[in-house]
């Protein structure tokens, strides 16, 4: 069955600390995990280094992926439908889609089902709400949630440079982001337990940070 099909996707039931939004009877996450032993990486709606995150992502072990309404979105346009990403991660992975008001499978987090959020790439909109303390999309709602529980958080934020060039569905395009958007990035920076990082390279070494402290490896290797 594919990822995307709603009876394994935006079920909402949520009845204990061994299950999750996601579970059936039968599923491999039936069964209790073992505390704190996951990433959970969020996607928003940029196509900014988007290639290069979910190549990130699928290196590193035990990881779900959280998409936005967004997200869901724009992973076709740049060639990434959902059905196709299921075999790129290790075994285990997860999709998890935002397919309640309340933002039920935040819910995971409260049991200790994460040691790290992760939102990459992360969209203006997101780190402006993220700033505010907007909570209103599944990847706001983890960055929050994380927080308040002292869970570390990686954000990797598409607007950081008076000049940024990036890739569209079509071409490669030129933008120029606004004081706002700048000023958002550094008001990020100074949020509890929040890491800003600007490009891949900047991603890939605060994950390897990650993983030394949790004394894990990538699946693959990181040369």
């Amino acid at each position: 069955m594919s990822a995307e099909t709603p009876s394994t996707a935006s079920s909402t039931s949520f009845t204990s600390k061994s299950r999750t939004p996601t579970d059936r009877p039968g599923d491999d996450f039936a069964s209790p995990l073992p505390p704190r032993s996951r990433f959970a990486w969020c996607i928003t709606g940029s196509g900014h280094y988007l290639d290069e995150s979910i190549a990130l992502a699928a290196r590193l072990p035990a990881l779900d992926l959280f998409l936005s309404d967004a997200a869901e979105e724009v992973l076709p346009i740049y060639k990434m439908p959902l059905d196709e990403l299921r075999p790129r991660f290790a075994p285990g992975f997860r999709l998890v889609r935002d397919k309640t008001a309340s933002a039920v499978p935040v819910g995971m987090l409260y049991d200790d089902v994460y040691h790290t959020v992760v939102i990459a790439p992360a969209t203006s909109n997101t780190v402006a709400k993220c700033v505010v303390g907007i909570s209103d999309t599944l990847p706001t709602n983890m960055f929050a949630q994380a927080g308040k529980l002292g869970i570390p958080g990686i954000v990797f934020a598409c607007d950081t440079e008076p000049v940024v060039v990036t890739k569209s569905p079509h071409d490669w395009v030129t933008l120029r982001p606004r004081r706002v958007e700048l000023d958002n990035v550094e008001r990020l920076r100074e949020i509890d337990f929040c890491e800003v990082v600007c490009s891949p390279a900047e991603l890939e070494a605060a994950l390897q940070r990650r993983l030394d402290a949790l004394s894990l490896a990538w699946t693959t290797s990181s040369s």
